[in-house]
């Protein structure tokens, strides 16, 4: 697939990208976009010996060009040294471990994701081939997703509402109060690498993507699909007509197929005119019924629940508008559609 002339870019194909949290849902599409446009990938990992299916998986489709590095605590300094060695290129799509992450306090949850987020900065700067570094952020680090309530989304935009939630006072618990310690952690591990870099001024140019709700069938759904947005469409699926209200954990918000925001993020690598950028990865607005409907529509032999009532849509404005223009320079098409999207996830999770 070709990106564009070499001359238009800044990080040309045969180069090294290195890739964090390349097991991940969204992390493995990034690495399968790079290697689609003929760039070298080095991913990490927190243990290799666990994700070896991505040697045999990506080695079948683009032999010699993929290989894993073992990064097993990122807070650690220097954690990324030698996984950067002869990169070009950086994408910083992980995130803290699952364990570590438990705790909902979030004096102890923020500082994991905004020390591991600094920890790649330092790592990409004490290599000097690196060009770009792209940071792996989220919707959540501007808004909280409100049904029915207006909000303008731009790139100045900071989900301070969450920050606010998160660090009010004890006690630590309850679904909402996670959500918001989760919201805040994106909100200031961003934060943390714009201003280091302020601080800083590294070799490097750096950008983020912002995507909204993932949607698209996962690289490997044995090991992805439970533990990504794609798990979430899972339960309309699993619980049929059995589907209660209760049952739906995601509100409304903006969609993204994850194919589309593995190629922002390539976008936000090798453009050059693309510089201290936020990228906002959001398709198209949506609620759980737009995902039931499209279900029925496209599986009418298969049986779900009842659309849920109240479901409330999201009404935000979001400057998308250059990352649409991004999209279509990288790929050649815009926003793919949620039909497009939820079918290759139905598929993928079993149902044809």
């Amino acid at each position: 697939m070709s990106t564009a002339n070499n001359s238009d870019i800044l990080i040309a194909p045969g180069s090294l990208v290195v890739v964090t949290g390349a097991n991940g849902y969204i992390g493995s599409h990034i690495v399968d976009q790079f290697l689609q446009r003929g760039y070298r990938v080095r991913g990490t990992v927190r243990a290799v010996s666990r994700d070896q299916w991505m040697i045999e998986y990506f080695d079948k489709k683009y032999p010699g060009k993929f290989e894993l590095a073992e990064v097993p605590d990122m807070v650690v300094s220097g954690a990324y040294d030698e996984a950067v060695k002869g990169a070009s290129g950086f994408v910083h799509a992980a995130a803290p471990a699952m364990d570590s992450m438990q705790s909902p306090d979030p004096h102890v949850r923020v500082k994991i994701v905004v020390d591991s987020t600094v920890r790649a900065l330092e790592s990409a700067a004490r290599e000097p081939g690196i060009k770009r570094v792209v940071l792996t952020s989220s919707s959540g680090s501007a808004v909280f997703p409100i049904a029915n309530k207006p909000v303008s989304i731009n790139s100045n935009t900071w989900n301070e509402y969450s920050i606010k939630e998160a660090f009010a006072p004890p006690p630590y618990e309850g679904e909402k109060r996670m959500v918001d310690v989760y919201y805040a952690s994106k909100t200031m591990g961003e934060q943390a690498a714009w201003e280091w870099v302020r601080l800083h001024k590294p070799h490097f140019t750096f950008n983020a993507v912002l995507p909204d709700f993932n949607t698209g069938a996962p690289i490997n759904v044995a090991r992805q699909a439970s533990r990504s947005t794609a798990g979430m469409i899972s339960v309309l699926i699993e619980k049929g007509e059995a589907l209660k209200p209760e049952d739906v954990v995601f509100p409304p918000q903006w969609y993204i197929d994850v194919r589309d925001d593995a190629a922002l993020h390539v976008a936000a690598l090798i453009y050059p005119d693309v510089v201290d950028e936020r990228l906002f990865g959001f398709a198209y607005p949506f609620n759980v019924n737009d995902v039931i409907w499209t279900l029925k529509v496209l599986y009418p032999k298969h049986k779900f629940g009842d659309e849920i009532a109240d479901a409330g849509r999201d009404l935000c404005t979001v400057t998308n508008e250059r990352a649409e223009e991004l999209l279509k320079r990288v790929t050649g098409h815009g926003w793919t559609s949620l039909e497009e999207s939820i079918k290759d996830t139905a598929e993928a999770l079993g149902i044809h």
